[in-house]
């Protein structure tokens, strides 16, 4: 019979691999956090129809990525491709822009796209982001820039960089829109081309086909045709990046890759990954509250790639030899003796109690094995107990780091091992 195996395509973390995984999830999140963001859980399916009418029908997400299903009672059921469309269906739904705004939220998890599986491209894949929904202000597009720039720089990053464009409001895309359509009307394209052309031109800006591209270098530019409300918020943007000691590139060739921005659109590519080089991006989406039902609010966010984001951390050798990846419990207890293991097992649950993260070895081991054991759990700190030990009340408390040892009394452990972890700021 054969062995089952996870689906292709599908981005899995277990121990000895989930280590760095948690830490860059948890980095992002704790510098979302950070500037005052709170979580929102989302489900992972929703109705198809929002991500049709949110994420829009031009794109590839729609039009080919999307898993898409009928459910029990004939609804029609998409896995979430994105995040954006969610969250603003939640805050619609649950009455949350009539609040304080903006309303600030992260989320994270994952995520579903029908793509041809490669390094950094998953069918199932990790996301951590965030939403500032019902400020259009320019104070807080440099902020959610910021707020994805510290998680970056706490993981250890350093190889990225982080491109910048203003995809303007209505009126800039609609004078823009006139003069892009009338240069397509000079190119030689394929009736697919066309027709997606015809739903959002700007889309065509995105086309990866190297025809596409040199045919394209030559189309106006939507950096040009912003309004001078646009323009003005974009170089408040740029300025307030600098002030923050941001460094970006004004990139006007830049969609991204779904239909609802607008305004300040960004994301951040690292150059150690190749083909699939960003790690993350986002931007404005004025209108699109609106279009999904609710207040014609602004909204502002980005999405990053967990699993990408892992990679790029590898690419730089920053999980070499890390102590922030060291995952392991802070003591291991060895027991000598099944005497001695009863009194172990009271220990452990005492110590648990007291908020000390401890586990035992397990089983008939001798001695070596058992240290072997505490060894691979990647503890902070070990601690043999024989009838030796238990009969004097003394034992030793050995570093596995640094080998370093120190002879504590059982009954103070506790105490001691609080101690420790306050030392070390834990």
């Amino acid at each position: 019979m054969s062995k089952f195996q996870a689906p292709k395509g599908v981005s899995e973390y277990f121990p000895g691999e989930s280590a760095r995984f948690e830490f860059v999830r948890n980095s992002l999140i704790a510098s979302a956090k950070g500037a005052g963001y709170q979580l929102i859980e989302l489900p992972v399916f929703e109705d198809t129809e929002l991500f049709k009418r949110g994420v829009g029908e031009s794109t590839d997400v729609v039009s080919k990525e999307m898993y898409t299903f009928e459910d029990r009672g004939g609804r029609s059921i998409t896995l979430r491709p994105e995040g954006t469309a969610g969250v603003m269906r939640s805050v619609i739904e649950h009455n949350l822009d009539k609040g304080q705004l903006p309303v600030k939220v992260w989320y994270s998890g994952q995520f579903f796209r029908a793509e041809r599986p490669q390094a950094g491209r998953y069918r199932q894949f990790y996301q951590v982001g965030v939403e500032a929904i019902g400020a259009n202000d320019p104070e807080l597009d440099a902020e959610v820039i910021a707020v994805a720039w510290r998680g970056f720089r706490a993981i250890g990053l350093k190889n990225f960089r982080l491109d910048i464009t203003s995809l303007g409001d209505a009126q800039s895309r609609a004078v823009h829109k006139a003069d892009l359509l009338n240069f397509f009307e000079g190119l030689n394209l394929d009736e697919a081309t066309r027709a997606r052309a015809a739903i959002n031109p700007l889309r065509l800006f995105d086309d990866k086909r190297p025809e596409m591209q040199a045919a394209m270098k030559d189309a106006p530019r939507l950096l040009e045709y912003l309004s001078p409300e646009s323009s003005a918020h974009f170089d408040r943007v740029k300025e307030l990046l600098s002030e923050f000691g941001i460094p970006f590139v004004v990139n006007p060739m830049m969609v991204r890759g779904l239909d609802y921005y607008t305004g300040t659109t960004f994301e951040f590519v690292h150059e150690g990954l190749g083909a699939q080089s960003g790690i993350g991006g986002g931007g404005r989406y004025d209108g699109l509250m609106a279009q999904l039902g609710g207040a014609d609010l602004s909204g502002i966010g980005f999405g990053i790639g967990v699993d990408r984001v892992v990679l790029a951390a590898e690419a730089e050798g920053l999980f070499s030899h890390d102590e922030t990846l060291r995952t392991g419990v802070d003591l291991f207890l060895v027991a000598l003796g099944e005497s001695a293991k009863a009194q172990v097992s009271i220990l452990l649950n005492s110590l648990r109690d007291q908020g000390i993260s401890s586990d035992m070895a397990y089983g008939d081991r001798a001695l070596k094995g058992a240290m072997k054991a505490a060894d691979k759990s990647g503890a902070r700190f070990s601690l043999v107990l024989g009838e030796n030990e238990l009969a004097t009340g003394e034992a030793t408390l050995k570093n596995l780091s640094n080998g370093s040892e120190q002879s504590v009394r059982i009954r103070d452990l506790g105490p001691t091992m609080l101690a420790l972890s306050a030392q070390r700021g834990d």
